[in-house]
C-alpha cells in the first residue's frame, strides 16, 4: 500500500510539474482535426494511438522547459515555488519523465504510420527548442503557438499520411491563439524578465502594446475560424460557437489586471480552456448534427 501510495503521489507531481490540465489548449483542436481529415469518427486505433502521442509529446516538451528553465524560476517569486525549484522533483526524475514520454511519442507515431514516424524527430526538436527562444527574441509566444500547433496538424496526418491545407489553417489559428494569451500572461513578469535579459512581448513593447498585440493575434484567429465556415463547409452550429468564443475572448481581454494573479490566470488559462472546449462542442455538433 505504502508502494502504491507513493506511485500515487509521485504521478500527481509529474502532473503538476506539466500542468496536464493545459492539455485542453491543444486537444480540442487536434480531435476536430482527426473529425475534420476521416470525414467522421476515426478508426478506434488512429484515435488512441493519436492521443498517445500528444499527451506524451507535450508532457515531454513541457517537462523539458521545466528543466531548462529551472535557474529563472527559481529566481523568479512568481515561480519560485514550483516542483524544481523547490526540490519536490529533481532534474534526473524530471530526464527521464521526458526521455519515456519521448519514446511512447516515437512509438505512437509509428503506429500511425510512416510519415508521423518520419516527422517525430523534427517535431521533438521543434517543440524542445521553444525552451531556449526566450533567451533571444520577442517572438518566443509565437513559437511556443508554433509548436503546440504541430498538435491538429500532426492529428490530420495521423488519418491520412498525407499532407493537406486545412490542418494548417487549423495549426495558425492554435497558434495566433496561444501566442495571444500567453503574451497576456508574461504581462507579470516584465520587471523579471528586463532584469534577466530574457525576451518577451511585454518587456520589449509594454503592458499597453503587448495587450494590444494580444488583441490583433486574437482578431486574425477570429478570421480564420470564419475563414474555416466557408472552406470546409460548415453550418449554423459551428457560427454560433465562434459567436460564442468571439464574447469569451471580449472578457478575456476586458479583465485583465496586472495587480492580480487571480484574474491573470483566469485570462490567461481557465477562459481559454472554455474557448477551446466550445469550439469542439458546437463543431462536433454541426459535423454530426448538421453533416
Amino acid at each position: 500500500m505504502q508502494m502504491i501510495n507513493k506511485v500515487v503521489h509521485k504521478t500527481k507531481m509529474f502532473g503538476e510539474l506539466v500542468m496536464f490540465s493545459h492539455t485542453l489548449f491543444s486537444l480540442p483542436f487536434a480531435v476536430i482535426s482527426m473529425i475534420w481529415a476521416a470525414g467522421g469518427i476515426p478508426s478506434t486505433r488512429v484515435m488512441l494511438w493519436s492521443l498517445i502521442a500528444l499527451v506524451a509529446a507535450r508532457n515531454g516538451a513541457n517537462a523539458f522547459n521545466r528543466i531548462v528553465d529551472l535557474k529563472f524560476d527559481a529566481a523568479n517569486p512568481r515561480t519560485a515555488n514550483r516542483h524544481m525549484p523547490r526540490k519536490i522533483l529533481l532534474p534526473r526524475e524530471v530526464y527521464v519523465f521526458v526521455t519515456v514520454n519521448f519514446a511512447f511519442f516515437i512509438l505512437a507515431a509509428g503506429m500511425l504510420n510512416p510519415l508521423c514516424l518520419w516527422l517525430s524527430p523534427v517535431a521533438i526538436v521543434l517543440i524542445c527548442s521553444y525552451s531556449y527562444t526566450k533567451r533571444f527574441t520577442w517572438l518566443c509566444h509565437l513559437y511556443l503557438g508554433f509548436t503546440i500547433a504541430s498538435a491538429p496538424i500532426g492529428a490530420w496526418f495521423a488519418v491520412t499520411g498525407q499532407f493537406a491545407f486545412t490542418p494548417f489553417i487549423i495549426g495558425t489559428i492554435v497558434m495566433l491563439w496561444i501566442a495571444g494569451f500567453d503574451i497576456i500572461y508574461a504581462t507579470q513578469d516584465i520587471e523579471f524578465d528586463r532584469a534577466t535579459g530574457l525576451w518577451s512581448v511585454p518587456r520589449v513593447f509594454g503592458f499597453e502594446d503587448a495587450l494590444l498585440i494580444s488583441r490583433t493575434l486574437h482578431g486574425i484567429m477570429v478570421m480564420l475560424l470564419l475563414a474555416l465556415y466557408f472552406i470546409q463547409g460548415l453550418g449554423w452550429l459551428y457560427l454560433t460557437g465562434i459567436v460564442i468564443s468571439i464574447m469569451l475572448l471580449a472578457v478575456e481581454h476586458n479583465i485583465i489586471k496586472p495587480t492580480s494573479r487571480k484574474r491573470m490566470n483566469l485570462a490567461s488559462y481557465n477562459l481559454n480552456q472554455v474557448i477551446s472546449m466550445t469550439i469542439l462542442f458546437f463543431t462536433l455538433a454541426d459535423q454530426f448534427l448538421l453533416g
